[in-house]
């Protein structure tokens, strides 16, 4: 085994955290935006994030232990919960997030100033 490959083993370790970190660092980067104001409706942020993601937390589970597909060991960080990788649980949590800075951002920036 050559020693690059066994660097990319370990860089590829932390495949599933960067690709969620690029995702969420526009978002979190943009959200504090004096016109959206996210932060300032934390409460039904977190609702909303958390009612999608445990919805989809049991299905994932649920799917991940009767076998449907599973997570590639060369790409995640190796702490498992209930049989799924951390980067899994974090998964729906950020999308939530995403999806709902997308919309805001849209309705607030885009369709207000028409």
């Amino acid at each position: 085994m050559s020693w690059s490959s066994i660097s990319r083993g370990r860089r590829m370790k932390t495949e599933y955290c960067i690709v969620l970190g690029c995702i969420l660092v526009g978002p979190l980067l943009l959200s504090g935006h004096r016109r959206l104001r996210i932060y300032s409706r934390w409460k039904p942020l977190l609702k909303a994030m958390l009612a999608v993601s445990t919805i989809y937390w049991i299905w994932d589970v649920i799917a991940s232990a009767r076998g449907h597909w599973s997570f590639n060991p060369l790409y995640v960080a190796g702490v498992y919960i209930l049989g799924m990788p951390v980067e899994e649980w974090l998964f729906f949590p950020v999308l939530a997030f995403v999806s709902v800075f997308t919309w805001e951002a849209v309705k607030t920036l885009l369709w207000k100033d028409r």
